[in-house]
Parts: C-alpha cells; sequence; structure tokens
C-alpha cells in the first residue's frame, strides 16, 4: 500500500524494490533533521515545502520537485501540502541525476509519472517498474533546474542574526552592521567568502524565496509586497518577473 497517514512510521531503507512511491495529504508537517540511504524526489501539486540543510535552505514551490542524493541531512518543513508524493530509488540506478539538491520544474509527464509511481504496490515486480523508471530519469534529465536556494553564512554573529529575524526582511547592509556591530565591510567579506554571493544579492534571493514561500502558501501580492517592504503591487510584481522570468500569477500555474 502506498498511501500512508502523516502519523504512519514509514522507513523507506528497510523496503527494497528498483523505485519505492508514496503518497500522503500532510497539511501542516515538520520532519526534523533525517537523512535516508536511499535517494528521493519530493512533489506536491498544492502548498509549500521549505528544506533546510547544513548550510542552505531552499522552498519547493507547486509544480516543482526536489531532487535529494543519497545521504543528504534534511528537515522539510511543509504549510498546506496536499497530494504529496514522494519516491525513493536505491542510489546505484540513479548516477545519471544529480549528487546535490536539486528543484526542477515538473512538466504534465513528469507530474504523471509520479503519481503513478507513488501508489505503486512496495512490492511491485522489478520486471514491470523499469520502462517507466527509465522516463522518469530521463524526463528528470531534460527538466530546467531552479535556483531557489539560499546558502547560509556559518559565522556565529550572522547565524545569531539571522535566528533573531522571525521571517522578517533582512535589513539592509548599513542597519545589518549597526545591529551586528561589525563593519559594513567586515560584513560583506564575510557574506561573499561564505556564501558566495554579495549581501545585496543574498538578500534580494532571500526576498525572492520569502515572496514564493507565502504566495504558495495563498497570500495575495499585495499582502507580499506589503510583507516583504515593496513600495507598490507593481514594484514587486516588477522585482518577482524580474528574478523569475514570469508574473507570480503565471508562476504557480
Amino acid at each position: 500500500m502506498a498511501f500512508i497517514l502523516p502519523e504512519q512510521q514509514f522507513n523507506p531503507d528497510q523496503l527494497d524494490n528498483l523505485v519505492i512511491g508514496i503518497a500522503a495529504d500532510m497539511g501542516e508537517h515538520d520532519s526534523g533533521v533525517h537523512h535516508h540511504r536511499k535517494a528521493q524526489l519530493l512533489y506536491a501539486p498544492t502548498g509549500v515545502m521549505r528544506f533546510t540543510l547544513a548550510d542552505t535552505q531552499m522552498v519547493l514551490p507547486p509544480t516543482r520537485a526536489a531532487w535529494l542524493p543519497a545521504g543528504v541531512k534534511h528537515s522539510v518543513t511543509m504549510r498546506n501540502v496536499v497530494a504529496y508524493r514522494s519516491l525513493y530509488f536505491e542510489p546505484e540506478t540513479v548516477t545519471s541525476l544529480p549528487d546535490k539538491v536539486t528543484i526542477f520544474h515538473v512538466n504534465p509527464l513528469l507530474k504523471a509519472l509520479i503519481d503513478t509511481m507513488s501508489f505503486w504496490p512496495w512490492d511491485k515486480p522489478r520486471s514491470t517498474q523499469h520502462n517507466a523508471f527509465l522516463l522518469l530519469c530521463e524526463e528528470l534529465g531534460h527538466a530546467a533546474e531552479e535556483n531557489l536556494a539560499l546558502p547560509l553564512p556559518q559565522d556565529k554573529r550572522l547565524k545569531n542574526w539571522l535566528a533573531q529575524q522571525h521571517q522578517k526582511p533582512p535589513a539592509n547592509l548599513k542597519d545589518m552592521a549597526v545591529e551586528i556591530g561589525a563593519s559594513e565591510r567586515t560584513i560583506s567579506r564575510i557574506f561573499s567568502a561564505q556564501t558566495g554571493m554579495a549581501y545585496q544579492a543574498w538578500r534580494q534571493q532571500w526576498r525572492l524565496l520569502s515572496a514564493i514561500e507565502q504566495l504558495a502558501a495563498g497570500a495575495s501580492v499585495a499582502q507580499v509586497g506589503f510583507n516583504l517592504q515593496f513600495s507598490s503591487d507593481s514594484a514587486f510584481i516588477s522585482f518577482f518577473k524580474q528574478y523569475t522570468g514570469t508574473t507570480p500569477a503565471q508562476y504557480f500555474k
């Protein structure tokens, strides 16, 4: 049986097959930090997931899927996630797929494959899984990747400062320097060294991921623009389109 209830205990590493799939309606959920021996593909057509890795945060909106290689430590929080799908694979069978956590765009064929495979019986003969599995790997190999990751600085002062933000948009560099008690030059140097991004670019990426997360959870464009301190709805839409190539309404279709 592939459909499980949120409170059910499930360990894919104890099952042996080419593909192990599950389906569930999760709602609100926090997985806690964990890892799998198997590689994992996650998808949900509604709601939003946030992944926290050792030094990165990622957002997974609807119509996208997250690929997690085997052994990656992570935690997942979910908001309003319905029709959650997760597929697990033996690491040696998916060597053609990325060796890092990756967000893929999901086209109709890929969605159909994920939906179908998530309901497969766990003892389905491998020979009857093989063709669909190869097609899934081929589709993932051609799927567009999206940069929905936010690298996190590991400097103790900055980690403490980030922990105190509570979803509040990060301050500009000048105000942040005052709050932390370090020079703007020092903060800029740390961000560049530890995240590979200038602070302003990092701040804009934070705003983008927060916008996607809020929109996916059902907030309006006006509310998200206000929350992220944009001067107007049009200013927020222009920002969103600059970074995603599309408007908020089109992004979630």
